[in-house]
């Protein structure tokens, strides 16, 4: 009888298992057949300096910053317990993006050894965490990410001002959540919804990420893999418009890092948008002839498309953690911000990030234009040390 009861078990988590993964090949199916009509493209900003630091994104990193959650629910941490975090952006000239991040883990957060000793240190508590039996603990946060695009003034047809201004802002509510199935995986899950407002139009949609991570017993490698964004407009910026609702921009992203066991370097590579091929838009770019210098589309080489796709990363970092200098290259970022008349840094990035205390400073700045530089801080609090 109990083995007829086991059996009986499985089957229905399997059936449920079929039904999600069907229900999620449907729509992400729809999606995908839709590419290039995607609403809420701010989704892709940063939310964080340390993501900014890693090239924009990074779903394989899980070290305790509530932030990655973000990218990859799943990288939801037993240290990001009670973590208040707060990022500030200046992205363009009256443009300003910000987050701010709180997380809270329930069940057992003591300890993953199943020994009930608490895990302590920085660098030394992913080794404790997977040195027994894990004891499942549930990893909670929740975070909102804004964009605040300024104020713009009125005017009409020709562009004469009219008098007046107005604002414009996008509004991103993510709530994550994570549980750890084995000392070497986790999933994670969360729900987002997302509201624009320009003048007086506005939107709402509902989105979702589902993620995994693998990180192995010596914390050397870990792996991220992660679908962002599947979900649609639920309420579009006209009333009278009969056209369909948009999509959220989809992105399937796999992510890979690997810490040297002997040296205080770190490697990520990230492949993002792998649900696509073609990431430029209309699937060409734009370029002068060389003898009449007229604008002219040309088609997009095999391995820069590719190259495209990913986000390559170092970082210098001490098994303590107390602080880490990054550097990083998007490919798709330089070859859609540079110009071939202007030399810019366009693509990469520089950030770092140091530990006092019961704080995390981080910094990060990467250049958009020749003139332009977009500049993300962030301050990190353990809340549950500071009030102890």
């Amino acid at each position: 009888m109990r083995r007829i009861l086991i059996c009986g078990s499985v089957a229905i988590r399997r059936n449920i298992l079929i039904v999600v993964l069907c229900t999620l090949s449907l729509c992400t199916y729809g999606q995908v057949s839709n590419a290039g009509r995607s609403v809420f493209s701010f989704l892709g900003l940063p939310a964080s300096a340390r993501i900014h630091a890693l090239g924009g994104s990074n779903v394989s990193l899980s070290n305790g910053d509530v932030s990655m959650g973000m990218c990859n629910p799943a990288l939801l941490h037993n240290e990001t317990h009670q973590v208040l975090q707060l990022n500030f952006c200046y992205y363009l000239p009256g443009t300003m993006f910000g987050s701010a991040l709180y997380g809270h883990n329930f069940g057992d957060v003591k300890s993953l050894r199943g020994d009930g000793a608490p895990v302590t240190g920085d660098g030394e508590a992913a080794k404790e965490v997977l040195s027994g039996k894990p004891a499942k603990p549930n990893y909670f946060a929740v975070g909102i990410h804004y964009l605040d695009y300024g104020r713009m003034a009125y005017a009409d047809e020709n562009g004469v001002q009219t008098g007046g201004t107005f604002g414009a802002r996008d509004i991103l509510i993510d709530v994550m959540y994570a549980r750890q199935l084995h000392p070497c995986w986790k999933v994670g899950v969360s729900l987002k919804p997302v509201y624009s407002i320009y003048e007086h139009y506005t939107s709402f949609a509902i989105g979702a990420d589902i993620g995994a991570h693998f990180q192995t017993k010596d914390s050397t490698f870990q792996m991220g893999l992660v679908l962002q964004n599947i979900g649609w407009q639920l309420k579009r910026f006209y009333a009278d418009d009969n056209r369909p609702s948009e999509i959220l921009p989809l992105n399937l992203q796999l992510g890979l890092t690997y810490r040297v066991k002997h040296a205080p370097l770190r490697f990520h590579m990230q492949i993002h948008n792998m649900q696509t091929w073609y990431l430029n838009y209309e699937w060409t770019s734009l370029d002068k002839s060389p003898t009449t210098g007229d604008i002219v589309p040309h088609d997009v080489k095999w391995y820069d498309m590719l190259f495209r796709h990913t986000i390559w990363c170092i970082e210098v970092v001490p098994k303590s953690e107390k602080f880490y200098i990054a550097f990083s290259y998007n490919h798709r970022r330089r070859a859609e911000l540079n110009l071939s008349d202007q030399k810019s840094l366009a693509g990469f990035a520089l950030g770092a990030g140091v530990k006092i205390k019961q704080a995390r400073i981080n910094l990060a700045v990467s250049q958009l234009t020749k003139s332009n530089f977009s500049v993300q801080a962030g301050l990190t609090l353990d809340i549950n040390s500071l009030l102890k």
